[in-house]
């Protein structure tokens, strides 16, 4: 019982709010699951980007502040080309992809970096 205790204690402690920055863009790693092809895809922000039949923006990306090569996480949306419906409308981290994850069966999209210049 005192282990409980100890563990619901540890997870109640207030949580540090990391600073953070906006980056100017963006790299993004498409994957086409049919012929095992992947690629990298570099944009800045605000920009939309063709990956197979998706159409991929990037509305912002966000990084530690002073550690423009730490964990990066990005607010994306994402539509099949001639669709209204979002596939996707969030933010990824790159550290933990599947946490927020694009549910295709063709494609695979995740956040590799930020881009400060």
């Amino acid at each position: 019982m005192r282990k409980i205790f100890m563990i619901l204690a540890v997870m109640a402690a207030p949580v540090q709010a990391q600073q953070v920055a906006s980056a100017e863009g963006g790299v993004l790693r498409a994957l086409d699951k049919v012929s095992g092809l992947s690629r990298d895809v570099e944009m800045q922000r605000g920009e939309t980007s063709r990956v197979g039949s998706l159409n991929v923006t990037l509305n912002e990306c966000r990084y530690p502040e002073g550690n423009p090569a730490g964990d990066a996480y990005a607010e994306l949306d994402i539509v099949e080309t001639g669709e209204e419906n979002r596939l996707f409308a969030g933010w990824m981290i790159a550290s933990a992809p599947a946490l927020s994850a694009l549910e295709h069966p063709r494609y695979d999209i995740w956040v590799i970096r930020c881009s400060t210049s």
